[in-house]
Order: C-alpha cells, then sequence, then structure tokens
C-alpha cells in the first residue's frame, strides 16, 4: 500500500503510480466520487468503449483514507454498466492534497489525456496547496511548460504566499534569491563555524561550492554576499565576482591554484611516482587530467550549448562540482588527521 508520509518536502516521481500496493476487489459502491483534476470528469463515448471491451479492466486506485476515486472514474462507470457489483483495485494513503498529485500524475501519464484546460486548473490548485514547488516542478507534474507555471503563479500571486526558496523536480530546496541563500548560510556558520558544508548547504538551499564559500568569507570577517556587480558588467571569468567564486580559501584546505598555475601543477602531479605507478593514483591523475577546466575554455564553449539541454548540462556541472568539493574535504582532512 502506497504511503506518502515522508513527502513533505518535495516531488516524488515514483509516487505517481500504486503498482506496489496489492489488488483487491471491493464493492462498487462503498466508493466515492474522484476529486478528478477533469474539469469535465466523464466522458460517456470512453466509458460506453470500456464497457462493451471484452478485456479485463485494469485495476482503478483509490484513496483509502475517503473512499474517493483516485483514477479510473470512467473504469468505474463502465463497470455499472456491465453489471457489476465490484471492481478491482489498489489502495494508496497521504492527504487529500497528496491523493490529488497523483490523480494529476497518473492522468497525464496513460488513459484518457487531459485537456489544456484541465492540466492549467490541476496546476493552479498545485500553486495553492504546494507553493514551495518549482514551476518545473509543478510543470512535469501536470505536463505544462515551466513559462506557463510561471504565468499561472503571477496571476495567481493573491493566492499563493511568497517564498524564499522553492523545491525543484529533483526535491532540493533553492533559494529564489542568490543573496538570501548565501544570508542563511552565513547565520548558519557564525552560530556554528564548525558545521559540516552538507548540513550549511541543505539548510540553506544552496550548492555545496557556495556554503564553501560562504564560510570562507564568513571565517575571514567579510559580508557573505557577493558585491553586486554594476548593471553592464562583464560576466566572463576574470570579473571580480568570478575571481572571488573561484578563489576562495575553503577552512582546512591550501588555496586554490590561479588559472596560470594549475596545468603546472597538474605536470608536477603526473611526474609523481608514488601516483604514476598506483593504481589509485593513475585514477586520480585521469581524473584531474579530464577534469581540469580553465575559465578560457568554458566561457568558450558555454554560449554554445543548445538551450534545450542548459539545465541538464548546468545541473550535472553543478553534481561534478559538489563531488570534487566534497573529495577535496576528504583529503583535507585526512591530512589535518595526520598532522
Amino acid at each position: 500500500m502506497e504511503n506518502w508520509s515522508d513527502d513533505v518536502e518535495g516531488p516524488r516521481p515514483e509516487a505517481g503510480t500504486s503498482g506496489g500496493s496489492p489488488v483487491e476487489s471491493v464493492l462498487i459502491v462503498s466508493l466515492r466520487s474522484a476529486d478528478s483534476p477533469r474539469l469535465d470528469p466523464e466522458d460517456a463515448e470512453h466509458i460506453r468503449t470500456l464497457a462493451q471491451s471484452e478485456s479485463a479492466l485494469p485495476p482503478i486506485v483509490v484513496h483509502r483514507p475517503t473512499m474517493r476515486v483516485v483514477d479510473g472514474t470512467h473504469r468505474v462507470r463502465a463497470a455499472v454498466r456491465r453489471g457489476d457489483d465490484r471492481i478491482d483495485a489498489r489502495f494508496v494513503d497521504g492527504d487529500e492534497d497528496e491523493a490529488f498529485l497523483l490523480a494529476v500524475r497518473l492522468n497525464i501519464a496513460h488513459g484518457l489525456p487531459l485537456t489544456l484546460a484541465d492540466r492549467r486548473a490541476a496546476a493552479a490548485r498545485i500553486l495553492r496547496s504546494h507553493p514551495q514547488w518549482s514551476d518545473r516542478a509543478i510543470g512535469e507534474t501536470t505536463g505544462l511548460a515551466a513559462k506557463a507555471v510561471a504565468a499561472l503563479r503571477a496571476e495567481s500571486a493573491a493566492d499563493v504566499p511568497g517564498l524564499h526558496s522553492r523545491i525543484g523536480r529533483d526535491g532540493r530546496r533553492r533559494p529564489l534569491s542568490a543573496a538570501e541563500g548565501r544570508r542563511s548560510a552565513g547565520e548558519l556558520v557564525k552560530a556554528n563555524p564548525h558545521a559540516p558544508l552538507r548540513q550549511i548547504a541543505r539548510e540553506a538551499g544552496i550548492s555545496l561550492g557556495t556554503a564553501s564559500d560562504v564560510r570562507a568569507r564568513v571565517l575571514r570577517g567579510e559580508d557573505p554576499v557577493l558585491p553586486q556587480r554594476p548593471r553592464g558588467a562583464s560576466g566572463g571569468a576574470g570579473s571580480e565576482v568570478a575571481t572571488v567564486v573561484r578563489h576562495a580559501v575553503r577552512p582546512g584546505l591550501a588555496a586554490v591554484p590561479q588559472r596560470r598555475d594549475a596545468q603546472a601543477i597538474l605536470r608536477i602531479l603526473m611526474a609523481d611516482p608514488s601516483l604514476r605507478f598506483s593504481e589509485n593514483g593513475r585514477q586520480v591523475l585521469r581524473w584531474l587530467g579530464g577534469h581540469t577546466l580553465m575559465p578560457d575554455e568554458w566561457a568558450a564553449v558555454a554560449d554554445q550549448v543548445p538551450s534545450h539541454a542548459a539545465d541538464t548540462v548546468a545541473d550535472l556541472a553543478q553534481w561534478c562540482s559538489d563531488a570534487w568539493l566534497e573529495f577535496a574535504e576528504r583529503l583535507a582532512r585526512r591530512h589535518r588527521g595526520s598532522a
């Protein structure tokens, strides 16, 4: 039986099905009408087609606490038309808002498609019940483009509370304002300078790299929020802001190599016999050789990434950045422990 009791933060795509719960035979008279995402919940022709089919009807999905049909209203009507008094069903738990989300996901995935009006109405309702979800997360659930959800959010601003962060499709919370996330992380660092970076990043809704930079700035007595660049200032690798982010000194780590030194350091490491002649050492050298990215290299490529893939590439690049930072911190902790 599906249970969403731990689904309190963000989207859970795997909750979009009820395939894990057993099939049970239930009395049709015990069922309540669906809280359907459809503005016109019944299609007479579709019911007639299902009733005339000789195939067994797939199990419906029922919200056990209320006995409302989550998915399968047309199948219930078809079963009644056939003269059946029972129907196969799978049960799910959770609250009614979660049941509605599942109804939207299931109706998007199969069966009689939701109309554009249905999907817009569903998105508007989810904006009220889950305002912390990002436009992309709601769009993925309802089959709408993120821009369409953003327009609905703007239209319903009076009904949707203002928030400082949103939860994306991956379930991670991200601040709407980079400055807000940095301020929150700065307060966490001041309260506990030795808190793990992952904890700071998670609680402030920022990346590990940003959390590391904020902690370094706070420990140096600097403002955790980066200075605003003048309008029209270049965002390239040579800008003041880019330099601050890329060359911040992390607690317990040596200063990040300047651009002109990185390749020289890599050559020195590749000549080190203790790395060259061990399997793990060669693995590290392969990683470094394949992932030592210079600003003039990525600056020339970034604008050429197709727009439809930009978000995916950015997410993967951020994941790689976080993984490298965690690797660096583990090395630094081991060095401190052996010093």
